[in-house]
């Protein structure tokens, strides 16, 4: 087994092998030359893995997220953003950051944020701050979109963990806001060195006008999380009145979009979701095979044999997941590790709320790291930057998330106080 679940998934990794392929591969391998269970079964646990109706909000959010970039709906938040952010220093990256923020509260889709944010703020900050600082900025900013609930990470988790996704959701909302406010902190710092032209300073008259313009924009977000924290509606419900909401917008106010436009936002959606859901579905297998080959026992034994207290289990599975995160999207890392990790969560008396946010913020660091990060190649090509400079460029915005993810970890009631009043 080591062989079929370890090697050859590694070689096809390494290969290029699609992510999904490399775990259906190693699976197929285990169930012929291995196991005396059916082939049968392979068939059997792809089916029960999506058989889970917290995943059908995957469809909705991402389909969400597409009409938010045709409606006009992100132009709109990003004006009023920058019309907000007046004259503090660093002022568009500021507004870039807290463009991804409120993006995020409607949509979890990193790499969309990343090309949305990319084209509209990117030739500004370049022009402001360099290329290196500005594609940095942008990448790594997109990221937030994966803890600002509602996010895709979190449901995806709360499927594998069988925990309460709007929990999640109030717990992602704190940390979210940590990491946007620390790196708004490093932007505001870096601006006194790198940025040289002149800004417009905060007027009233602008800022109202965006406001009234803003203001269909801003209650998408509203739409989505009031519905769910007060109880009217479940998260899958809340994307659905989201995907309406965005289409009314779109069509009848803004007028930016036609029919024709929502059934492309469509179609696209629905090529999305069958990449992640792929993904899912395979990872399912694996994850299975992992299960019943006593992978979890065998973590268990080496972590009662190694006595680590719970901060450290946390510091070492940290350490696991942004090493994974290198390698592997989020939605593989959480479908394969969630279901060997949380028994040992619960063994330790950790909350598994907290535990899904940390798993969350680290797959979110993941989505910029290199060699295989994701916001990096939309980032290239969105933004026509090279991969080396983008690979710089990361550099400092991960060392502030990084920092971030361990205040995170180890500040339990930043993520718990708004879950437990749920």
């Amino acid at each position: 087994m080591i062989w079929t679940l370890g090697v050859v998934p590694l070689v096809l990794l390494a290969l290029g092998t699609p992510i999904f392929a490399l775990f259906l591969v190693g699976a197929a391998l285990s169930f012929t030359t291995v196991l005396t269970v059916p082939p049968i079964a392979i068939h059997q646990v792809i089916f029960g893995g999506m058989e889970n109706y917290a995943l059908l909000a995957v469809p909705f959010f991402i389909f969400a997220g597409e009409l938010m970039g045709r409606a006009g709906i992100a132009d709109k938040l990003i004006a009023w953003v920058l019309a907000l952010v007046g004259r503090v220093p660093g002022g568009l990256g500021v507004a870039t950051v807290g463009a991804c923020t409120l993006i995020g509260a409607i949509s979890g889709a990193s790499t969309a944020t990343v090309a949305v944010i990319g084209r509209s703020l990117y030739p500004g900050l370049a022009r402001d701050y360099g290329p290196r600082f500005a594609a940095g900025l942008v990448s790594t900013s997109g990221s937030i979109d994966i803890v600002i609930p509602p996010s895709i990470a979190m449901i995806l988790y709360g499927a594998a963990a069988e925990e309460s996704i709007p929990r999640l959701f109030a717990g992602g909302v704190l940390p979210g806001l940590l990491i946007a406010g620390m790196m708004c902190v490093y932007v505001i710092a870096a601006s006194t060195r790198l940025s040289q032209s002149e800004r417009v300073g905060f007027e009233l008259g602008r800022f109202l006008r965006t406001t009234r313009d803003a203001f269909p924009a801003l209650m998408m977000p509203v739409v989505i999380l009031a519905g769910i924290y007060f109880g009217w509606s479940s998260p899958t419900e809340a994307g659905g009145f989201a995907c309406v909401y965005g289409i009314l917008v779109g069509r009848f106010v803004y007028r930016q979009m036609s029919w024709a436009d929502v059934l492309d936002c469509a179609t696209r959606s629905a090529m999305l979701t069958a990449q992640i859901l792929i993904v899912v579905a395979a990872a399912a297998v694996f994850a299975w095979l992992l299960t019943i080959n006593g992978a979890p026992r065998v973590l268990t034994e080496g972590l009662a044999a190694l006595d680590l207290p719970p901060w450290g289990f946390l510091m070492a599975v940290n350490v696991l997941l942004l090493i994974v995160g290198c390698f592997l999207d989020p939605t593989s890392a959480i479908v394969v590790l969630t279901p060997l990790l949380v028994p040992l969560v619960k063994h330790l008396g950790i909350d598994t709320v907290h535990f899904g946010i940390i798993m969350t913020v680290n797959v979110a660091i993941g989505m910029f790291t290199p060699p295989f990060g994701l916001n990096l190649f939309v980032a290239r090509s969105v933004l026509g930057v090279p991969l080396e400079t983008l690979y710089r460029g990361v550099v400092p915005f991960a060392l502030v998330q990084v920092a971030a993810l361990l205040i995170i970890t180890y500040w339990p009631p930043l993520t718990l106080l708004l879950a437990r009043a749920i």
